[in-house]
């Protein structure tokens, strides 16, 4: 029972996330002018697969019984872990499209009068949405207690993030050259640097 409770708050949480973060920003970002796009197939590729990962098998286990084969049980208070570290997620993915406004791309890409964001929590951090589909990663496999859907999304993440983030940051220093060198120098990927 409590198993139909944990995929309902993952349901939930990724039609917020859709609807309530993703969707409007869609919307802002086909408005938009691009000026260089780094886009190749690879990944066009990973993106399809992370979109599979994270959003179509999850759904498809929740609402069919098709993957309950590979299904697992983990103690209770796990599914609870869980559903923290997902609302963690989810208001961090909130937060870093809040902040970025106007300059979010769903790819490698600049956009006509892009300007580097440093403040909210980009200060912190040089990739927070990238930082939030980590612990996303993680609490999925809480919610969703199933050896495909819960770890999907982390299969696909790892290599999606080991293969863009290196060309992401090669492409803002082209565009934004010192200034983002210096942002690089006191900020980190993706965990916080300990303040003295």
């Amino acid at each position: 029972m409590l198993d139909n409770i944990f995929q309902v708050i993952f349901l939930v949480g990724l039609v917020v996330y859709l609807f309530g973060v993703y969707r409007p920003n869609v919307r802002r970002y086909r408005k938009s002018r691009i000026t260089d796009s780094r886009l190749t197939r690879l990944d066009l590729a990973l993106d399809m697969l992370a979109f599979v990962a994270w959003q179509v098998i999850p759904v498809i286990y929740v609402l069919t019984p098709w993957l309950d084969f590979a299904d697992y049980h983990l103690p209770t208070w796990t599914g609870w872990v869980g559903t923290a570290i997902f609302a963690l997620a989810l208001w961090l993915l909130w937060r870093s499209y809040a902040d970025l406004g106007r300059n979010w791309s769903p790819t490698l890409q600049i956009m006509e009068e892009h300007s580097l964001v440093t403040h909210g929590v980009y200060q912190y951090v040089r990739h927070p949405i990238y930082a939030a589909l980590w612990p996303w990663g993680i609490a999925q496999p809480l919610l969703l207690q199933n050896w495909i859907a819960g770890f999907a999304l982390l299969a696909i993440f790892i290599p999606l993030y080991l293969l863009r983030v290196p060309r992401e940051e090669q492409m803002m220093l082209e565009h934004f050259g010192e200034q983002y060198g210096e942002y690089m120098s006191r900020t980190r990927r993706v965990i916080p640097r300990q303040r003295r």
